[in-house]
């Protein structure tokens, strides 16, 4: 139970103690009192949430919007290039001489597989297909 769960149970009790002491006859106000700090609870609770979700959608947009990302510098590219050729020789010993040939394959389409996503996350209209240009008309189709 957090703060506010601790302070809306005391202001509870201080309504229920409040009714005893007044009445019957003061219990519909009281109940709208009460009634009146919940809402304003509710209320604050959806707006901060409101504003949490706008501002995780504006970084969302914010970051769709960089081509390529600010992270994705060609220093990051080249390395991960360097550490994938030089992971490429452990990987073909191993797959060459535990499954000769296919097992050699195997390695080798996995390293190009995890260069291709790369080069995919860092360009993405880099597999995209081009438009052709028609041979009759001049005209570009898809």
């Amino acid at each position: 139970m957090d703060a506010r769960d601790t302070e809306l149970k005391k202001e509870l009790d201080a309504t229920l103690q409040a009714r005893r002491e007044l009445g019957v006859e003061y219990e519909s106000a009281l109940v709208d009192s009460f009634l009146e700090k919940v809402d304003q609870r509710i209320d604050g609770a959806v707006e901060r949430r409101l504003r949490r979700h706008l501002a995780e959608q504006q970084m969302v947009a914010a970051r769709g919007s960089r081509s390529p990302k600010a992270t994705d510098s060609w220093g990051e590219r080249f390395g991960f290039g360097i550490v994938s050729l030089v992971l490429a020789i452990p990987l073909s010993a191993i797959g060459g001489g535990v499954g000769h040939l296919p097992g050699l394959i195997v390695a080798w389409i996995g390293i190009v597989g995890v260069n291709a996503v790369q080069a995919a996350r860092t360009n993405p209209g880099l597999f995209r297909a081009r438009p052709r240009k028609s041979s009759q008309d001049g005209d570009w189709e898809d």
